[in-house]
């Protein structure tokens, strides 16, 4: 058992069956990255630009965006970079880094989607007092809640994986996930702390997502009497549950592969369902909320269309 403190290295054996389509898959990738940086910086460059804009639905929907930058930043560069190497590895550290990053990226976009849904119901159900409770204030500290909570919370998980000792340095995907990790310990026993620490922040996820499907029923029974609530309801709420179902998909996807997906399925299934969330929704996301939500959907016809002016002039 001398060994086992000596892993300094993972080996990423995800990449296994990659090998024969290694250069059109870098392509692809990198065409998927460039264009989620794209639609990305571009709705949040929209944003921060047009003053009339700086309201706290658009300001959370612009932390939307920040944090799939964010989340897709800590797989694609490693990602293009392993598809390039003869030799995919990631140092311990790297490993830890990559799955805090992951995951907080992960647990952050779910918290954002409650507090956009928290805003909604403000928003609709309570239209007279929108002003004094989303106040600059009060959206700065959800915004902070919303990225240091999933943080600290995920470290928790990744401090208590870094006393374990390994005895494999295989981990058998595209990237490092902390599970995977845990379970390459060499005594089970040790892992108990660890099991405990990820039920409770899988329970306290389902509660984001609980509340989420509770503001949801309000705001529908709200709706239901009201036009002019129901044109709200569509504009600014069919965006966001078109994002949370397709979060949600990918994620409970992700978890269900990791703790009770099958040996028997094909690796290239698997990595499709581990990255799933990395692909589709930082995707969909800027491009939904830029096609429905009408002032963001004005003011990028209007840059382009000045654009297009410039170049024809």
């Amino acid at each position: 058992m001398d060994n086992v403190s000596l892993i300094t290295m993972f080996v990423l054996s995800g990449f296994n069956e990659t090998e024969n389509y290694q250069a059109y898959i870098f392509a692809l990738t990198l065409l998927c990255y460039c264009f989620i940086v794209l639609v990305n910086v571009s709705l949040i460059v929209t944003v921060i630009l047009d003053k009339n804009l700086h309201e706290p639905m658009y300001i959370l929907l612009c932390t939307f965006c920040m944090n799939g930058l964010y989340g897709t930043t800590g797989f694609y560069p490693k990602f293009l970079w392993d598809l390039l190497s003869p030799v995919q590895v990631i140092s311990y550290s790297g490993c830890l880094i990559q799955a805090l990053v992951m995951y907080s990226f992960a647990c952050s976009d779910l918290s954002i989607l409650a507090v956009m849904a928290y805003d909604r119901y403000v928003a609709i159900c309570r239209p007279l007092q929108y002003n004094s409770i989303m106040s600059k204030q009060r959206v700065f500290l959800l915004v902070c809640f919303s990225w240091l909570t999933p943080s600290c919370i995920i470290g928790t998980n990744i401090i208590l994986t870094s006393r374990l000792k390994l005895c494999s340095p295989h981990i058998t995907r595209l990237f490092c996930v902390n599970w995977i990790i845990v379970k390459l310990a060499c005594f089970p026993a040790d892992t108990l702390v660890n099991n405990i620490v990820a039920y409770i922040t899988i329970i306290i996820y389902v509660f984001h997502g609980l509340f989420i499907v509770w503001s949801y029923m309000y705001l529908v029974k709200t709706c239901v009497h009201s036009k002019e609530n129901r044109a709200k309801f569509m504009q600014t709420c069919v965006p966001h549950l078109i994002s949370l179902i397709t979060f949600l998909v990918a994620i409970l996807f992700d978890v269900s592969n990791m703790r009770i997906g099958s040996k028997d399925w094909p690796q290239p299934l698997q990595n499709f369902i581990a990255i799933e969330f990395l692909i589709i929704p930082p995707i969909i996301n800027p491009l939904i909320y830029g096609f429905k939500l009408t002032k963001i959907r004005n003011r990028i016809i209007g840059i382009i269309t000045f654009k297009m002016k410039l170049l024809l002039s």
